[in-house]
This record gives structure tokens, C-alpha cells and sequence, in this order.
């Protein structure tokens, strides 16, 4: 691979950062909140050549269509024809839902590119979220119509040219939806955002990989159908969010856990030059060399162990050929949550999931580190960040309750009855040459002490893995980077249990404290107020910094540091310089993902 070039960096096109207003946060700030606690063209092929010719006749570009807004001012045109929206929560704000940016993925367009959407006639009314993805799920309205999106703007008209943020739902790749209540973009909108929320394919329906199906694609491969989804979203806004008021120039990708992961991905594959400037990772960054990686759904597969277990898993369906698995009904493919991948080594207390991002070749030609080895990904800006209580981390007052409530160890889960003989003998199992070092850094005589020992481990692990993420991904990339780390515990029954936990900060980020789902605090409020901010102002210009905030100092690779940001805000170390130098030896000696 070679180094992406982003023509939106040329001196020609290349917008001023520098003077666009930055949203600040409104009413009176606290820097400091509370005491800290212990403890996410038309008629264009789909993929600039990578997929079918349109079915349907083009109609008039999008560039240069006015913007509905909350006043009614027009619908506005989309390659596949005109869309209105509805008023958004936030007043001045327009959302349009359920937007197609790709065909059915049902019958021959399963395991296949993402094909163009067809054109409709008319005004087309998005005041409806599209069908989720198929999925283990008794809520959601699913279809293998999926691929659809969701547009939050404020814009009136389409010169306004607002900075774009599209989202990245997580879930292990198994699960999720770009129309989950918590992704409203209807305050980051207001802060000047144009948000898109998009769906993309899920379990074996969007990560399947057999020999039948790389030999009828013309790449040769298979295995990255949802990573090819999100490409042919990011193709979609860069053909029609103009007509939203979106500034193709200023998009930004985010996503939480597999979201993240996936957002990283997009930042490595050439497919992506030239779609996006920013990137946001929330959760699930770590360095290549960090076992933890292994049990996440970011552990990317090599090919050809994705293509032995393709026709084990057709075969549990009783098929032998592409043509019988496309003749099965989609109900039969929503397992992918319960299925792990037996053939990693994690050392830890989960396996991955059985269906995740592939090693292809031409989507993702390398992995994580032989990528930045290579300095082949994009020269984007990165924003990423983990959780006080994630990755096998709870609150400290967690361990006591659930062994007075009785509650037993579960496979996959953080240990609650840790003893002391637990914490000495998981070290040798992980660590072992090092196990006596590591086990000196993080002592413990008593089964609490062990306890709380492994707990400070791995929020030291978290934190320092990103920390040397930092030092490899800059390597190859001259962009600013941010890193954070999450501490506030949400309100809510099970505060003290689930603390700061996976995907908690994703409410705050988006602003979206819903009255009536939890005891929310003006505390509460005014973090999502500061995180919203911080999160609109590196949408608009790369730097998360405005007025009124708190100063979020830039990652620097020689200051292993990072930007607590919740219950307070400020700059904290990763761990001890001791204990940096330990896992930083430690990765040293495991095989790089």
C-alpha cells in the first residue's frame, strides 16, 4: 500500500479551518465537576466503479438544491430523487430518515457490493426510520432493505456548507442500528453539524466469507460486505450532502466500539481517499500489539481462516452452495451474536466474534500494524478515547455488591469472586516470563486487594494501549490527535455497579439526555453541554478546543498523558512511567493484529 493522498488537502480546495465559528457551550461551566470518582452524482456507481451500473434512470444533480428546513422552505433532490423532511427535536432543525443510499441486499444482491438505490418519483417523505439490519433482535423492524440513512441539519439552504459528521453504530458487528434514539443528531445540528446516521450489514449477512463467493467477485475476495456498506455511505454523502447544506470537504467519521473500529478501518483502506478528513473512535483503539484486541470484534481475521470457517458455518445451515444460501430466508442468518471464533488465542475471558472484518486485500489490504509500519493510512485528524468501567473494568463498590446478591461468575465476563490465587494465576497465564514484574506493579495479599489490583490493571492497560496506538498511528500521519478518557458514572439504579460503562459517554457526546430514562442532574447536563461542544468544535476545524472549555491539550507521543474529560477535565497520566514501560515491553512480545 502507499500513503492516500486526499485531494481535499490541496492548497486549491482545501477549506480554512481557522475561521469558522465554534460552537461554545451555552450557560455557565464548571471546570472542575464534582470530586473525581474511582472509578462511543447522480447516477454515480455506488462505489466510484466498484459496483453496478443504476437500474434506473439518473436524475438532475443534487449540487445546488436548497436545503428544507424546520420552516418548510422546499424539499430538496438527492440522486434518487426529491426527499422532505420533518422538524427535529432541536428548533430550526430538519431530520429526513429512512433515505436509501443502496438497493435491497435481499435475494442476488446478498454477499455482493452494494448496489445503486432505484429512483422514485415525487416527493419522497423521510419522516420514517428504514428497516434495521437483520439481527437477534424482538424490537426492531428488520429487512434486508436496509441500507438506508438518517440526516439531521439546520441548514436553509444548500451553500451553507456545515462540517458533516457520519455515525458508526457498534455492536460486535452483530448488532445495532442507525436509528437509535441515542444518535439523534438533532443537538449536534444545532451546534452546526450536519449528522448522518447509517445501517450497514450485520453477522454473516454483512461478514461472510466462502470460496464460492470470492471466486464470482471480480476482486476475488469476500468477507468485508458491511465495511463496504459504509463506503458506499460515505460515496453517498459525498454525492448528495452539498444539497443538505454539508461541506463535502469537512466530513468527519465516527463510531463507538465496533463503530470505532470500523472508523479506523475506513481510515486505512484505500477505498476511503479522499471521503473523509477526521476520524472518531470511541472505545476499541488499541495498540496492534495489545492482546485485549484479540476478544474485541476490531480483531481483524486473516483470509484464509475466514474462508474455512465460511463453509463450516453454510454447511450448520444445511447448504453447500452460494445459490442455497441465498435461497434461505434472512431469519436463519441472525446467530452471528452468539457465534465466536474458536480459533483465537485471547488469553482473556472472551473469544471475538465469529463474523468480523477480513483481511482482504483490496478493502483492508494489511492490518493494523503492518499499515502504519507501511504508513499507508490516511492523513486524517483522530479523536479517540476509552471508559473508567470497560474492558473487563468495574466500579470498585461493584465487586461487594454482586458477591452479597449472590451473583456468579459468568463466561465472557469480568470475575466477580476474584481471589488472590485468581489475580497470581491469570498473571502467569498472560503475562508469563513477566508475570513476577507485573505482579510486583500491581500487588495484592488479599482476594479484595486482588480484586481491585486487576481492576486498576486494566483500566492502566486501556489507557496506555491507546497512549502507544498514538505513538504508531503518528507515525505515518502529520494530523493532530486527541485522546480522552471517560470517568463519569451516569445516573441510574445500577449506578455504582455499572459505573462508566462501555458506550455510556455516547449520550453525553450527542447531547441527548432524554427526560424520563434517568435521574439526569444538572451535572449531567452540563457535561453533555461541554462534550456536545468539544465533539461540534473537532467536527468543524480538527480541534475540539472553543471558548468557555475546558483546554483539551493535543496527544503528543514523548507526554503519555491523557484528557480525563466527565468528572473533571484536564490532562491525567496513563499510568506510572514504570508501568508504561511495562506494557509497552509487554506488547513488544506479542504478535502485532
Amino acid at each position: 500500500m502507499t500513503e492516500s493522498h486526499n485531494p481535499s488537502d490541496s492548497p486549491s480546495d482545501r477549506p480554512s479551518d481557522g475561521p469558522h465559528p465554534r460552537p461554545t457551550p451555552s450557560g455557565p461551566r464548571r471546570r472542575d465537576v464534582l470530586a473525581s470518582t474511582a472509578g462511543l452524482a447522480a447516477g454515480a456507481v455506488l462505489l466510484d466503479g466498484l459496483g453496478a451500473q443504476p437500474s434506473s434512470a439518473a436524475v438532475p444533480s443534487a449540487s445546488g438544491s436548497s436545503a428544507s428546513g424546520s420552516s418548510g422552505n422546499g424539499p430538496v433532490r438527492t440522486e434518487s430523487g426529491l426527499v422532505s423532511g420533518v422538524p427535529a427535536a432541536t428548533t430550526g432543525v430538519t431530520v429526513f430518515r429512512g433515505i436509501p443510499y443502496a438497493a435491497t441486499t435481499a435475494g442476488k444482491n446478498r454477499w455482493r457490493l452494494p448496489q445503486p438505490a432505484p429512483s422514485w418519483k415525487g416527493v419522497r417523505k423521510a419522516d420514517t426510520f428504514g428497516d434495521a439490519p437483520p439481527q437477534a433482535s424482538a424490537t426492531l423492524t428488520m429487512s434486508e432493505d436496509c441500507l438506508n440513512l438518517n440526516i439531521w441539519t439546520g441548514a436553509r439552504s444548500g451553500g451553507e456548507r456545515r462540517p458533516v459528521y457520519v455515525w458508526l453504530y457498534g455492536g460486535g458487528f452483530s448488532a445495532g442500528s442507525g436509528s437509535d434514539p441515542a444518535f439523534d443528531g438533532s443537538v449536534l445540528a444545532g451546534k452546526g453539524v450536519v449528522v448522518v446516521t447509517i445501517n450497514y450489514r450485520l453477522g454473516a449477512l454483512g461478514f461472510l466469507a466462502t470460496p464460492e463467493l470470492s471466486a464470482e467477485d471480480r476482486h476475488g475476495v469476500s468477507g468485508n460486505y458491511g465495511l463496504l456498506d459504509q463506503i458506499a455511505a460515505l460515496k453517498w454523502v459525498r454525492r448528495n450532502i452539498a444539497a443538505f447544506g454539508g461541506d463535502t470537504r469537512r466530513v468527519t467519521v465516527g463510531g463507538q466500539s465496533a463503530g470505532a473500529g470500523s472508523t479506523d478501518m475506513l481510515s486505512m483502506s484505500p477505498l476511503t481517499a479522499g471521503l473523509f478528513r477526521r476520524s472518531l473512535a470511541e472505545s476499541q483503539v488499541r495498540h496492534p500489539g495489545d492482546p485485549e484486541l484479540r476478544y474485541l470484534g476490531v480483531s481483524l481475521r486473516k483470509m484464509d481462516t475466514a474462508l474455512e470457517q465460511g463453509p463450516a458455518y453454510a454447511a450448520s445451515k444445511g447448504a453447500s452452495t452460494t445459490e442455497e444460501l441465498r435461497a434461505l430466508p434472512w431469519q436463519d442468518f441472525t446467530d452471528g451474536a452468539s457465534l465466536k471464533d474458536e480459533s483465537v488465542d485471547t488469553k482473556s475471558v472472551a473469544k471475538p466474534p465469529l463474523f468480523r472484518p477480513v483481511v482482504d486485500g483490496w478493502v483492508l489490504p494489511a492490518g493494523y500494524m503492518a499499515t502504519y509500519e507501511a504508513r499507508a493510512q490516511h492523513d486524517v485528524w483522530y479523536l479517540a478515547g476509552n471508559n473508567l468501567d470497560e474492558s473487563g473494568a468495574v466500579p470498585e463498590t461493584a465487586f461487594a455488591y454482586w458477591r452479597e446478591a449472590g451473583y456468579p461468575d459468568r463466561p465472557g465476563a469480568p470475575p466477580v469472586h476474584v481471589t488472590l490465587d485468581d489475580h497470581v494465576s491469570a498473571a502467569r497465564r498472560k503475562f508469563g516470563a513477566m508475570a513476577d514484574e507485573f505482579l510486583a506493579l500491581y500487588p495484592a495479599a488479599t482476594d479484595d486487594e486482588a480484586a481491585l489490583a486487576g481492576n486498576d490493571a486494566v483500566r492502566d492497560n486501556s489507557r496506555v494501549s491507546t497512549y502507544l496506538w498514538g505513538k504508531e498511528w503518528t507515525k505515518g500521519a502529520r494530523r493532530p490527535v486527541y485522546t480522552y478518557f471517560w470517568t463519569h458514572r451516569p445516573p441510574g439504579p445500577d449506578h455504582d455497579i455499572r459505573g462508566a460503562y462501555h458506550g455510556s459517554e455516547i449520550v453525553y457526546f450527542f447531547g441527548n439526555l432524554y427526560p424520563g430514562t434517568q435521574a439526569w442532574t444538572d451535572q449531567d447536563r452540563e457535561i453533555a453541554d461541554t462534550l456536545s461542544s468539544y465533539l461540534a468544535n473537532y467536527i468543524t476545524s480538527g480541534d475540539p478546543n472553543g471558548h468557555g472549555l475546558p483546554h483539551w491539550p493535543a496527544y503528543r507521543p514523548g507526554s503519555p498523558t491523557v484528557m480525563e474529560i466527565g468528572e473533571h477535565y484536564g490532562p491525567m497520566p496513563v499510568a506510572s512511567p514504570e508501568k508504561v514501560d511495562f506494557w509497552r515491553r509487554f506488547f513488544a512480545t506479542q504478535e502485532a493484529w
